[in-house]
């Protein structure tokens, strides 16, 4: 089975990603080398310990690294103050001092949450991701954005703190429910539709047999995601500009969350999902791409069964107005002004505040009837 590997040059916080199958049972020999002392600390969620745990903890024995965890709730609601406090204060407890190294062994939540734990314990500890979800094999795992969710707004309390080192075991996508796999793929495509058409076209022939469990293929989409995102992360590691690219989708995919309240009716890469549509037809109805653009991502994301559209999502939603009032309190907007990810076709998205907003409230109003 073929191992990738990709570099995020960030000087002296430059690190790997190491890609593969079967890699949690080479997570000590990859880790050890990092330590001043041969014990971890892990925090995981519940479903996560309870599928992979034994292996992780196999996997560091195996190079003589002691292991302690902790367990949280899985779920969206763990992304929060008491359990980030927790999560301090436990690290504390368990003596981590600023030459160990914590490991976030979940999610996007975990992986947000403990990174942020990790970025004030002691003015900022070393932490290894290794990230058991498709989403945040892609995109939350890489890139040093760490957070915890706010009543106001996801990712509103956070800091930049990249890891040491990101492991990608292929093979633990194996127990995720179909729901979640594809969750996770909305991520997957907002690459191509972002910043390249050619990987865009790899998902159209390849993503059916990715999502299938080709594990070859799998870890190309993983290789080609995180390659991406290391090369925009490089140009722009704090989001002065080119990294918003990479916000493609969740200007209205935030917003779509917030209105569901965070809830399992939307998960986050549904929204993305949803929202990549929706950037592409603002697009088209501004007259930057052509009408075929957003037919194709629709077509794409419908095949592999995906949501596409806001009727996809069950209960009430906002109206349109709603909707535009909650895309305000995303973290995009500068000095009150909303930036939007927009397209001239795909794979050539690009960030703009010049918008008309009348232009949003009639695809939203249509979307929602």
């Amino acid at each position: 089975m073929t191992e990738r590997n990709v570099h995020v040059p960030l000087g002296e916080r430059s690190y790997n990603i190491d890609i593969g199958a079967g890699l949690l049972a080479e997570a000590g020999a990859r880790i050890a080398p990092m330590l001043s002392r041969p014990r971890v600390a892990v925090i995981t969620d519940e479903t996560v310990a309870r599928l992979h745990l034994d292996s992780l903890r196999a996997g560091l024995a195996a190079a003589g690294i002691e292991m302690t965890h902790m367990a949280l709730p899985a779920g969206e609601a763990t992304k929060s103050w008491p359990y980030l406090s927790q999560s301090v204060e436990w690290l504390l407890d368990q003596q981590i001092e600023r030459g160990d190294m914590v490991i976030a062994f979940g999610g996007g939540v975990i992986g947000d949450l403990v990174g942020f734990a990790a970025a004030i314990l002691r003015r900022g500890v070393r932490f290894v991701q290794i990230p058991t979800s498709l989403l945040a094999q892609v995109d939350s795992s890489v890139g040093g954005k760490t957070a915890i969710n706010a009543p106001q707004g996801k990712n509103l309390i956070g800091a930049f703190h990249q890891p040491s080192l990101v492991l990608i075991d292929v093979s633990v996508l194996g127990t995720l429910t179909e729901r979640d796999f594809l969750a996770g793929y909305g991520e997957v495509v907002k690459y191509g539709l972002l910043g390249d058409a050619s990987f865009f076209e790899w998902l159209e022939q390849n993503a059916a047999a990715m999502a299938a469990g080709d594990v070859d293929k799998r870890i190309e989409a993983v290789r080609w995601s995180c390659q991406m995102k290391s090369d925009i992360v490089a140009r722009d590691e704090t989001e002065q500009g080119d990294r918003a690219l990479l916000n493609l989708g969740h200007t209205f995919g935030h917003a779509l969350e917030a209105a569901t309240g965070y809830s399992d009716r939307l998960l986050h890469g549904e929204g993305v999902a949803i929202g990549c549509a929706l950037a592409f037809e603002v697009s088209q109805r501004l007259g930057l791409c052509s009408q075929e653009a957003p037919s194709r991502v629709r077509a794409h994301l419908k095949a592999m069964g995906m949501k596409t559209d806001l009727r996809d999502i069950p209960g009430d939603l906002p109206d349109a107005d709603g909707l535009i009032t909650l895309m305000g309190q995303d973290k995009k907007v500068t000095q009150g002004t909303l930036n939007f990810i927009m397209a001239r076709g795909i794979g050539e998205a690009f960030v703009t505040s010049d918008v008309d907003i009348d232009v949003v409230r009639t695809v939203l109003t249509d979307a929602l009837a």
